[in-house]
């Protein structure tokens, strides 16, 4: 599992330090963070508790990843991460379409998982705000705790589209330094 290496790494813990403040097997932690392995609960809980996840800490996650409304803000930043970076499109327009048949203020009450690339987090943002104007809605306040993007994302990532990107994208996106075609939030 990605984010239990990443969580490992952060902390400059190595496969077999963390095995030992665990009190688990190095093999162990090795099938916790390959993909293909089913790991048991209590194992998981271990090794937790030796990143210095709180007693329960496991328990929340798990109950707050289990509770998420599908489609919200929170759930595709969720799998977007989980799948990589290549899948927003997919996912962000599960959201899209979501929020445009329902308009519920719980798909956005939640922000974007913190884990996200700048990209996609100021990406998801600007597209709240846009679909909250276009539905007159107030747009949450995590959005505005969201920045600009330091360098310009051309969303289409091609080139010979920049210059139109650069005319049709709204004041909502230009505003994140992020540069998306006038039909962006169309389906075809």
């Amino acid at each position: 599992m990605r984010m239990l290496r990443n969580s490992r790494e952060s902390r400059g813990y190595s496969q077999r330090l963390l095995a030992r403040k665990a009190g688990v097997s190095f093999r162990c932690v090795q099938q916790l963070e390959s993909d293909e392995h089913n790991w048991r609960v209590e194992s998981m809980q271990r090794v937790g508790h030796a990143l210095g996840l709180p007693a329960g800490g496991l328990d929340y996650f798990c109950g707050r990843y289990f509770s998420l409304l599908p489609d919200s803000v929170e759930d595709i930043s969720v799998r977007i991460h989980q799948v990589g970076f290549d899948s927003w499109k997919i996912h962000l327009f599960d959201f899209v379409d979501r929020f445009r048949s329902d308009q519920s203020p719980d798909l956005i009450e939640r922000p974007p998982i913190i884990e996200l690339d700048v990209r996609i987090r100021a990406l998801i943002a600007s597209t709240v705000e846009s679909l909250c104007a276009e539905c007159g809605l107030t747009a949450p306040s995590w959005c505005r705790g969201i920045p600009a993007l330091e360098h310009p994302w051309f969303v289409s990532g091609v080139e010979n589209l920049k210059a139109s990107a650069l005319v049709e994208s709204s004041p909502v996106f230009r505003a994140r330094n992020i540069f998306v075609l006038g039909n962006f939030l169309e389906r075809a």
